[in-house]
C-alpha cells in the first residue's frame, strides 16, 4: 500500500537525515508510531487546520528543516492553494507535500473527498515538482527525490490495497523518464499514476485483437519531460494516456499544450481520464472506476475504435466514455 511505503520509507531516511520534519493533518497517528519514536520533536499533529500547516511547514523550511506535509488529497491541495503559492513555491522553499487518497481512492465518501483537480493546479505554480508514483517502489523513489533534490514537491498517493508493479526497485533518476512495463510496436500506453494496473490489462486485452502496445509509467508530471514525451511521439503513431484526473489540466492536457507548442501534425493521442463533471454517486474506488469509464476494457474499447473503427462493443459495467482525442494529424 502506497501510505505504508510512505510512512516506513520516510522513517529510514528520517534516521539518516535529521533534517526531516514530518506533518500531519490530524490524520495517520497510528501510522506514523515508529516515525514518532523516533523523531519525537519532528512530529507535528497540526490538527483540522490545513492551512495553517502549510504555512508552519514553510517555516521550518526557512530554518534548515526539509519538511514533509501529509494528508488527504483535496484538503492539502485546493483547500491550502494561497498557502502553496505564495508561502512554498514563492520563497521556493523546499516543502513535500504528499497526498494520500487522490483520484476517486476516497470514492466512498462522495466528493468532497475525491481529487480530479490537484495536478491541474498546482501545475500552474513556478519551482512545484509533480510526481505521480504508480506503486510502492515508485513511492520510495520520489521520496528519495524529494530529498536529494529539495525543492517545493507534490507527490500523489492512492490510498490502500494498490498492487506492487515493478517488483524492481526504481532509482529516482527513473522518475523524469518512462519506466518500462510493455514492449510493443504499434500503440505507445503512458501512465501516470494510479492507473498502471489498469494500463497494463488494458494492453494484454489489446493484443488479444492483434496489437503489440508498449506500456510505460511517467511518474514526473512537472517539470514536463518534454525529452521522453518526444521520443514516444517519434517511435508510435498512436499514444494512449491514462490517469485519475481530470481530463482538464492534468498529464494528458501538459502533452497537448507541448503538441500544440511543437506544431505536430502527424500524431493521434487519445486521453483516458475524468470528464468536466462531480461523482455523485457513493461506492467504493472500483465500483466508481467502472462507473466512469476507467477500465481496461473499456479502455481497450476506445482505442480498438480509434484505430479500426467502430466495433467490440463488450464494455465494463455502466461504462460511459471518459476518452477524449486529439488528432492533429
Amino acid at each position: 500500500m502506497m501510505r505504508n511505503s510512505f510512512a516506513k520509507k520516510i522513517t529510514k531516511l528520517s534516521s539518516v537525515n535529521d533534517q526531516i520534519a514530518l506533518l500531519v493533518g490530524d490524520i495517520g497517528n497510528r501510522l506514523f508510531d515508529d516515525f514518532k519514536y523516533q523523531n519525537p520533536k519532528k512530529f507535528f499533529n497540526c490538527g483540522v487546520a490545513e492551512q495553517n500547516m502549510i504555512g508552519v511547514s514553510a517555516g521550518l523550511a526557512q530554518q534548515g528543516f526539509l519538511p514533509f506535509v501529509y494528508t488527504i488529497a483535496p484538503f492539502c491541495t485546493s483547500r491550502c492553494f494561497e498557502q502553496i503559492r505564495v508561502d512554498v513555491c514563492y520563497h521556493n522553499v523546499p516543502v513535500t507535500i504528499v497526498a494520500v487518497g487522490a483520484g476517486l481512492s476516497y470514492a466512498n465518501l462522495g466528493p468532497t473527498h475525491h481529487s480530479f483537480e490537484d495536478i491541474a493546479i498546482l501545475r500552474t505554480l513556478p519551482n512545484m515538482r509533480i510526481l505521480c508514483p504508480a506503486d510502492t517502489d515508485e513511492v520510495d523513489a520520489c521520496l528519495e527525490l524529494a530529498v536529494a533534490e529539495p525543492k517545493p514537491t507534490y507527490i500523489r498517493l492512492g490510498k490502500k490495497g494498490e498492487p506492487r508493479i515493478h517488483e524492481r526497485s526504481i532509482d529516482r533518476d527513473e522518475l523524469a523518464s518512462r519506466i518500462p512495463l510493455r514492449k510493443g510496436k504499434e500503440i505507445c500506453l503512458l501512465s501516470t499514476g494510479t492507473l498502471l494496473k489498469e494500463t497494463l490489462e488494458c494492453s494484454k486485452i489489446l493484443s488479444q485483437y492483434g496489437y503489440d502496445a508498449s506500456v510505460y509509467s511517467v511518474p514526473q508530471v512537472k517539470p514536463f519531460p518534454s525529452k521522453i514525451i518526444e521520443e514516444i511521439f517519434t517511435e508510435y503513431q498512436t499514444i494512449a494516456v491514462f490517469e485519475e484526473h481530470s481530463i482538464i489540466g492534468g498529464f494528458s492536457a501538459a502533452i497537448a499544450e507541448w503538441i500544440i507548442d511543437n506544431q505536430l501534425d502527424t500524431t493521434k493521442m487519445l486521453r483516458f481520464g475524468i470528464n468536466d463533471e462531480f461523482h455523485i454517486k457513493s461506492g467504493s474506488q472500483s465500483y466508481a472506476r467502472q462507473a466512469l469509464g476507467l477500465c481496461p476494457q473499456a479502455f481497450a474499447n476506445q482505442i480498438l475504435k480509434a484505430t479500426s473503427g467502430p466495433k467490440h462493443e463488450n464494455t465494463c459495467s455502466n461504462f460511459s466514455s471518459n476518452q477524449k482525442s486529439i488528432s492533429t494529424g
